[in-house]
């Protein structure tokens, strides 16, 4: 009788797994969509084609409401930082999953409507801070004598 009830229970254990993975799997798998940012971003993005024709690309991007009076951030936050510190609470590290896919998009959509890397490209570096980041990477494929006349400096 007790091995029927622990099957039953491990039947319905299994069950419930597949049902949590299934709906894991559906929330994973939305699109990302730049309405869901409600943010206002400032971006720009400069190309560099060497002799060689290797592409390199630096995509900034900036929150628009960050304005010359708080470019100090970074320093603000460790002033914050150095008074929970004495006040006894801990620093937290603030949360930037959504800035990181925001920047994300934004350079997929600036690669798209440019052009400049058909054929995807290799991350050079990434800096992604609270309200500004920063992503430079180098293009799968060489320069064309299009790319060179279009992304000129």
């Amino acid at each position: 009788m007790t091995t029927k009830i622990i099957r039953k229970n491990m039947i319905s254990y299994k069950i419930a797994i597949l049902l949590s993975l299934t709906l894991m799997s559906a929330c994973s798998s939305k699109k990302t969509d730049p309405s869901d940012f409600n943010l206002d971003v400032k971006d720009r993005f400069s190309t560099n084609i060497k002799g060689d024709g290797i592409k390199l690309f630096t995509y900034k991007a900036q929150l628009a409401t960050l304005g010359d009076s708080d470019n100090l951030l970074p320093h603000k936050e460790r002033i914050d930082q150095a008074k929970r510190a004495r006040s006894g609470k801990r620093y937290e590290q603030p949360d930037l999953s959504d800035w990181t896919q925001q920047i994300e998009l934004g350079l997929s959509k600036t690669l798209t409507m440019t052009g400049f890397c058909r054929e995807g490209f290799m991350e050079l570096s990434r800096i992604i801070e609270v309200g500004r980041a920063e992503i430079r990477g180098e293009c799968n494929e060489g320069a064309s004598e299009v790319d060179k006349q279009k992304f000129a400096l």
